[in-house]
C-alpha cells in the first residue's frame, strides 16, 4: 500500500493557501518551541523539530512548494527530471534529508536565529550544525547565489557602546567537492555531503562592530553567507546583535539606569558621593533632602549613538540604613528621636 502523503501545512499549523510571511512565522514560532536547546533529551521534540525543518524546507521555496502541491511527496522526483510517477508510486529519489532529519554535511540555516555561540574571541556555530541544522536536500541546490545567513551576536554592553573589532570563528557552507554542488554522485547522492550539494568549512571572519550598536540591530557581512552554486556569488551573513545584561547598568534606549545607596545622613545633608559609569566613577551631587527612588541625571554619561552624541545616565538614590549600630550610633539615634518633629507618616 503506498505510503501516506505528508502534508506539510499541517506540520507547521497553516492553510494550503498560506502566504511566505506566514508560513516563515509559523516555522519560527514552532522552532523556538521544540528546539533541541530547550528540550534536551526530549526525542519526541527532537523528531518535531526535524519534520518542521523539512517543511520548512519545502514550503518556503516557490518552485519547490508548486511541485509538492502537484504531486505530493513525488514532487522530488519529478523535480530531479524522472517524470510524473505513476499512481501509488512514493519513495524513489530522495535523498536522506528528504527522509527526515538533516544528512552527513546537509543543512540549512538560513531562517533560524540560533544563540549562544560563544568561544574564545567570537562563536562557534558548529556544533549546533549537527543537532539542529537544518536539512539543505532541496534549498542547496538553487543556481542562483548562495543563501544569507541570519545568527545571533551577543555583545557585552561595554562592546555594544565602544564598538570594535572582534574575531569570529565560523563553520561556513562551500560547494561540496566531491559533486561540485549538484549532491548527486554515480546517480545516487554523494557520500561527502549526502545530497546537500555543500559541506560545512572552518573559517575566521572578522567583524566591525560600530559604536552604539543596540539590542536587535543588525550587522550585514556581504558575502561571508553560505557560498553560490555554479560559479554564483556566495550569500550575506546578518549578525543580529543580543546584549547580555549588566550586572550594574539598566538599558532604556540611548539612557542608562543605576540604582546607587546612600546612607541616611547624605539623603538628610546632602553629599558628593562616587558614582559609576559606563567609562568609569564620577562625581555625584546629592542634594539635601534627597530620597529614595529618585533619580538624578548625569547628562551624556549614557551610551554612545549611531549617528554621534551620547544618552544620559541616571541614577535612582536608594537610602539605606546600617544593619548593625555602635553604642555611638545608637546615642546620636536617640538624641535625633528627642528632638526631631519629623513624622513620616503625617496625613497618612
Amino acid at each position: 500500500m503506498a505510503a501516506k502523503t505528508k502534508d506539510y501545512y499541517e506540520v507547521l499549523g497553516v492553510k494550503r493557501g498560506a502566504s511566505d510571511d506566514e508560513i516563515k512565522k509559523a516555522y519560527r514560532k514552532l522552532a523556538r518551541k521544540f528546539h533541541p536547546d530547550l528540550n534536551p533529551g526530549d526525542k519526541s521534540a527532537e523528531e518535531q523539530f526535524k519534520r518542521l525543518q523539512e517543511a520548512y524546507d519545502v514550503l518556503s521555496e516557490a518552485e519547490d512548494r508548486k511541485l509538492y502541491d502537484q504531486y505530493g511527496d513525488n514532487w522530488r522526483a519529478v523535480k530531479a527530471g524522472a517524470g510524473v510517477p505513476p499512481p501509488g508510486w512514493e519513495g524513489a529519489g530522495r535523498t536522506t534529508a528528504g527522509a527526515g532529519g538533516p544528512p552527513p554535511g546537509g543543512f540549512d540555516f538560513g531562517d533560524f536565529d540560533f544563540s549562544g555561540f560563544q568561544g574564545a574571541g567570537g562563536f562557534d556555530f558548529g556544533d549546533l550544525f549537527g543537532r539542529a541544522g537544518r536539512s539543505a536536500g532541496t534549498r542547496g541546490r538553487r543556481s542562483s547565489r548562495g543563501q544569507d545567513v541570519e545568527a545571533e551576536l551577543e555583545l557585552s554592553l561595554e562592546e555594544a557602546h565602544r564598538g570594535g573589532r572582534r574575531t569570529l570563528q565560523m563553520q561556513v557552507a562551500e560547494v561540496c567537492p566531491t559533486c561540485n554542488g549538484a549532491g548527486i554522485k554515480d546517480n545516487q547522492p554523494c557520500p561527502t555531503c549526502g545530497g546537500a550539494g555543500q559541506v560545512l568549512r572552518p573559517k575566521t571572519i572578522e567583524v566591525n562592530i560600530p559604536a552604539g550598536v543596540r539590542e536587535g540591530s543588525t550587522i550585514r557581512l556581504a558575502g561571508q553567507g553560505g557560498a553560490g552554486l555554479n560559479g554564483t556569488q556566495p550569500g550575506d551573513l546578518y549578525l543580529h546583535i543580543r546584549l547580555r545584561p549588566h550586572q550594574v547598568f539598566t538599558v532604556r534606549g540611548d539612557d542608562l539606569e543605576v540604582e546607587w545607596p546612600i546612607a541616611p545622613w547624605e539623603a538628610a545633608l546632602g553629599a558628593k558621593v562616587e558614582a559609576p559609569t559606563i567609562d568609569g566613577k564620577v562625581e555625584l551631587k546629592v542634594p539635601p533632602g534627597a530620597q529614595s527612588g529618585q533619580r538624578l541625571r548625569l547628562r551624556g554619561q549614557g551610551l554612545n549613538k549611531r549617528k554621534g552624541g551620547r544618552g544620559d545616565e541616571y541614577a535612582r538614590l536608594k537610602v539605606v540604613l546600617p544593619k548593625e549600630i555602635s553604642d555611638e550610633e545608637r546615642r546620636l539615634f536617640e538624641e535625633l528621636k528627642r528632638v526631631s518633629r519629623f513624622d513620616p507618616r503625617k496625613g497618612k
